[in-house]
C-alpha cells in the first residue's frame, strides 16, 4: 500500500511553520498599501475630477457669461443698425410725400380739379404725421431734434406758402396762383426742407458708423475672452467635450448672426431701391406736370355742358315765346302755364351762368348791396332750406351802410352758413341771423383795417365745436362731415370771399354752446344811386323791316328756333351750318345785310368766320349768339354785338338793332343780353 502525503515526511507537522510564517505578512501589508493606495488615487482622482468639475462649470459659466453678453451685443448692435436705416428710410419716404404733395397741388393749380386738391391736402397730412414718427423714432439722438425741429418750422412755413396757392386757385384766381405756385417752388423753405432731411440723413448715418464700430469693438473683446477660456478648456479632460461642444454653438450663433445682419442688410438695400425708384417716379410726375397746361379738361367739360345746356334753354325760351304770341283770344290758363315754364327756364338760365363763373368763363359782378335787404330777400329760400323744424330769426339792426359785393357770392356765402348750422344742429333749433354795423379799430378783428364795417352774423343752438377743429374749419378741404356730405370748400369759400373785399371772419364756438360766425365787410362809401321813378324802359332802336339775314349755327335746333324767331319779327333769314359755307353764301346772296353766328362752332369759330369775311363784306352787320363766352372773353368780338344765350324775342329785336346801328354809325363796343 502506498504510503499517503504525510507519510514520507519525517515530521508530520514540519510543514505548519511554513503555512504560518511570518515571511507572509509583506503581501499583506503591499495588498493594503496597494488598496490604500487605490483609494487615495481614486480621492486624487476624485478630488481633481471635482476641481476639474468646478473648474470646467466655472469655465462654461464663464463662457455662458461671455457668450450672452456677445448675443445681447449683436442683437443691440442689429436693433441700432435696423433703427437708423428706419429713419433713413422714414426721411426719404418723406421727402418723397412732400414732393408727391406739391406736384399734386401744382395739378391742381393748372386744372382746377378738386379731387387733386383734396389729394395735395392728404399727401401734407401725411407729412405732418410723418415728421411726428420721426421725432419720436429719434428722441435717442440729441444731435438729431434741432433738425427735427428745423425741419417742423420749414414745413410749417412752406404748408403756409402751399396753403396760399391752394386756397387762390380755390377762389378761381388763377394768374395770382401760379405765380405763387413757381414763386413757391424758388422759396427758400423747400431748399430748407431738402438740405435738413439730408442732414437728417447724415448725422444718422454717422451714428450708424459710430455705433458699427462700437459693436464690432464689443464683439472682438467677448469673442478674445471666448477664445482663451477655450484655450484653457483644453486642459480640462471632462469639460473638453462640452466646451467644444458650446465653442461650436457659439460658432454657429455667430454665423447666424452674421447671416440675419446680411438679411437685414439686403432688406435695407431693397428699401433703398425702392425709395430710389419712388424718386424716379416722382421726377416723370414733374415731367407731366409741364404738360399739364394742355389737359384743362375740368374746365373744358364744364363749359361744354353750360353750352349745350344753354343750347337747348335756346330753343326751350324761343318756342315758349312763339306759342305765347300764336294763342288765340285770351287762354288765362295757357298764359298762366306759359309763364311758369318761361320762370322755370330763366332760372335754368341763371344757373348756367353760375356754372360758367366756375368754369372761369364769366366775370362776378360787384355792386353796392344793403346786408339787411339781401337777408329779408332771402327768408323764403333759408325758411325752405332749413325746414320746418328750425326757427329762423332774422334781426336787422342797421341804418343804411351798405356793402361793395357780389349779390351770388354774398348770398350763397349766407346759405352755405346756415346749412352747415341746420347740419350743427341736426335738424331742430333756432337760427339767428344778425345784420348790424361797427367801427373797428386797427387789429380790433383779424386783419381789419381801422374803419366802418357792415356785420352779418349767423349764430346756431348747435353742439359746437372742440378748439382742434375750430381752429382748422376754414382750410380747403377740410371737414366733419361724413363722406359724400360735404367737401370741405364751403367755409374756405366764405373766408376766400371776405379776404377779397377787405375784411375777416370771426368764429366763436365752444362744446355745447353753439357757433356764431361773424362776417365783417368793409362798409361802400361810394355815392348811392339816385333813386329815380320806375317806367317803362325806352324801346329799342328798331332794325329796318325785312332785313335779309344769314344764320349760321351749327346745332339744328338752335337754328330752327332762331329761323322761327326772325321770321316772326318779320325778317328774311337764310339758314347756314358750317361757317366754311358762308362766304359762298354771301357772295350768292350780295342782299344780307345781317349776319347772326354763334361763337363756338366744330370747324370755324364765329370770330375767325367773320374776321376772314371783313375785307370782303366790310358793311356787313354782325351779331354773335353764345352760351358759352363770358364778359372777360369780350375783346375777341372786336366791335361787334354778342346777344347772350338763352334770348327772348325782344332781346333778338334789341341786338339787331344794335348790330345795324353800329354797322352804320360805329357805336361804342357793348353787349346786348336779355
Amino acid at each position: 500500500m502506498r504510503a499517503g502525503p504525510w507519510a514520507s515526511s519525517p515530521k508530520p507537522f514540519a510543514r505548519f511553520p511554513r503555512t504560518t510564517d511570518c515571511d507572509s505578512f509583506p503581501s499583506v501589508e503591499r495588498t493594503e498599501a496597494e488598496s490604500v493606495g487605490r483609494e487615495g488615487g481614486t480621492t486624487w482622482r476624485t478630488i481633481a475630477l471635482v476641481v476639474m468639475g468646478l473648474a470646467g462649470a466655472v469655465t462654461l459659466v464663464m463662457l455662458i457669461v461671455t457668450l450672452g453678453h456677445a448675443n445681447r451685443q449683436r442683437d443691440r448692435a442689429l436693433d441700432l443698425q435696423q433703427h437708423s436705416y428706419d429713419v433713413m428710410i422714414l426721411a426719404r419716404t418723406l421727402a418723397g410725400t412732400i414732393a408727391r404733395s406739391e406736384a399734386s397741388l401744382g395739378r391742381y393749380v393748372i386744372s382746377g380739379d378738386r379731387q387733386l386738391g383734396q389729394l395735395y391736402f392728404d399727401e401734407w397730412t401725411l407729412a405732418r404725421s410723418q415728421i411726428d414718427r420721426l421725432e419720436h423714432i429719434t428722441y435717442d439722438n440729441p444731435q438729431q431734434r434741432p433738425l427735427i425741429d428745423r425741419l417742423r418750422d420749414a414745413y410749417d412755413t412752406r404748408g403756409e406758402e402751399l396753403s396760399a396757392i391752394a386756397l387762390a386757385t380755390t377762389y378761381n384766381k388763377n394768374s395770382l396762383a401760379y405765380a405763387r405756385y413757381y414763386q413757391a417752388r424758388q422759396a427758400s423753405s423747400l431748399a430748407q426742407i431738402t438740405g435738413t432731411l439730408d442732414g437728417i440723413i447724415r448725422s444718422e448715418r454717422a451714428l450708424l458708423a459710430e455705433r458699427a464700430a462700437d459693436a464690432s469693438g464689443s464683439v472682438a473683446r467677448s469673442s478674445r475672452i471666448a477664445g482663451g477660456l477655450a484655450g484653457f478648456g483644453i486642459l480640462i479632460v471632462a469639460g473638453a467635450i462640452v466646451l467644444g461642444w458650446m465653442t461650436v454653438q457659439a460658432v454657429g450663433e455667430r454665423a447666424a448672426a452674421r447671416a440675419d445682419a446680411e438679411a437685414a442688410r439686403a432688406r435695407a438695400e431693397e428699401l433703398a431701391m425702392a425709395v430710389d425708384e419712388a424718386t424716379a417716379e416722382l421726377k416723370v410726375q414733374e415731367a407731366k406736370l409741364r404738360q399739364a397746361q394742355k389737359m384743362d379738361a375740368v374746365g373744358q367739360l364744364t363749359g361744354g355742358i353750360a353750352h349745350d345746356f344753354n343750347n337747348m334753354l335756346a330753343v326751350v325760351l324761343g318756342g315758349l315765346e312763339l306759342a305765347r304770341r300764336a294763342a288765340p283770344g285770351d287762354h288765362a290758363a295757357l298764359q298762366r302755364h306759359i309763364d311758369s315754364a318761361t320762370e322755370g327756364a330763366n332760372r335754368a338760365a341763371a344757373l348756367t351762368r353760375q356754372l360758367l363763373a366756375f368754369s372761369r368763363e364769366e366775370s362776378l359782378k360787384p355792386q353796392a348791396i344793403l346786408p339787411a335787404a339781401l337777408v329779408a330777400g332771402m327768408t323764403d329760400l333759408l325758411d325752405r332750406t332749413l325746414g320746418d323744424a328750425i326757427e329762423l330769426i332774422v334781426d336787422d339792426r342797421t341804418t343804411g351802410w351798405r356793402v361793395h359785393a357780389d349779390r351770388v357770392q354774398l348770398e350763397n356765402a349766407i346759405l352755405n352758413l346756415a346749412v352747415n348750422a341746420r347740419d350743427a344742429m341736426e335738424g331742430r333749433g333756432i337760427l339767428t341771423i344778425t345784420s348790424g354795423e361797427i367801427t373797428l379799430a386797427e387789429g380790433a378783428v383779424g386783419q381789419c383795417v381801422a374803419g366802418d364795417y357792415a356785420v352779418l352774423s349767423v349764430t346756431d343752438t348747435g353742439s359746437g365745436m372742440p378748439p382742434e377743429v375750430a381752429e382748422r374749419v376754414f382750410e380747403p378741404f377740410f371737414t366733419t362731415k361724413p363722406v359724400g356730405k360735404g367737401t370741405g370748400l364751403g367755409l374756405s369759400q366764405i373766408f376766400g370771399l371776405v379776404g377779397q373785399l377787405g375784411g375777416d371772419v370771426a368764429l366763436r364756438t365752444a362744446p355745447g354752446a353753439g357757433t356764431t360766425v361773424t362776417l365783417y365787410l368793409p362798409r361802400d362809401r361810394s355815392a348811392a344811386p339816385a333813386a329815380v321813378p320806375v317806367e317803362p324802359a325806352a324801346p329799342a332802336p328798331m332794325p329796318p323791316a325785312a332785313l335779309s339775314v344769314l344764320v349760321v349755327e351749327d346745332d339744328p335746333r338752335v337754328l330752327a328756333a332762331t329761323m322761327g324767331a326772325l321770321e316772326e319779327l318779320g325778317h328774311h333769314a337764310l339758314p347756314c351750318d358750317d361757317p366754311l359755307a358762308a362766304p359762298a353764301m354771301l357772295a350768292a346772296n350780295p342782299d344780307i345785310q345781317l349776319v347772326i353766328s354763334d361763337v363756338l362752332m366744330p370747324r370755324q369759330t364765329g370770330p375767325e368766320m367773320i374776321a376772314g369775311l371783313a375785307g370782303r363784306f366790310p358793311d356787313l352787320a354782325v351779331l354773335f349768339v353764345t352760351g358759352f363766352a363770358g364778359e372777360a372773353n369780350a375783346a375777341v368780338f372786336g366791335d361787334h354785338e354778342l346777344l347772350r344765350k338763352p334770348f327772348t324775342l325782344a332781346g333778338l329785336e334789341r341786338g339787331i338793332a344794335a348790330a345795324m346801328a353800329r354797322a352804320a354809325h360805329r357805336l361804342p363796343s357793348s353787349i346786348a343780353a336779355e
